[in-house]
């Protein structure tokens, strides 16, 4: 129960910091995949949201700490996530458990 709450607690921390790197990520990657099989626009014209997808922006030296750091920020809030979910469905369980039915009531 305390390492449930202590991920809450980190979870709601870290949240804002990996929001905008993660959602830039998502939206620069779905754009490029939609705008080169929707649209049919060729390489060349939506490289540059493929350039800000892998971070290629930023220099050569910081790019692969950008790029290791949004996969492990995507797998703390996963991981956290999931922990917090799978705490509600138990506590719903329970609950569930507690209550009485009705015998004379299918």
């Amino acid at each position: 129960m305390k390492q449930v709450q202590a991920f809450r607690k980190w979870h709601r921390r870290i949240a804002p910091i990996v929001l905008l790197p993660l959602f830039l990520t998502v939206f620069t990657g779905v754009s490029y995949r939609l705008a080169r099989d929707w649209f049919g626009l060729s390489r060349d014209q939506v490289h540059f949201l493929m350039s800000i997808h892998e971070g290629e922006y930023l220099s050569k030296t910081i790019e692969p700490f950008y790029v290791l750091l949004n996969g492990l920020g995507l797998l703390w809030m996963l991981i956290t996530g999931g922990a917090m979910l799978w705490q509600n469905i138990q506590r719903s369980l329970s609950q569930l458990k507690k209550v009485p039915t009705d015998p004379k009531n299918p």
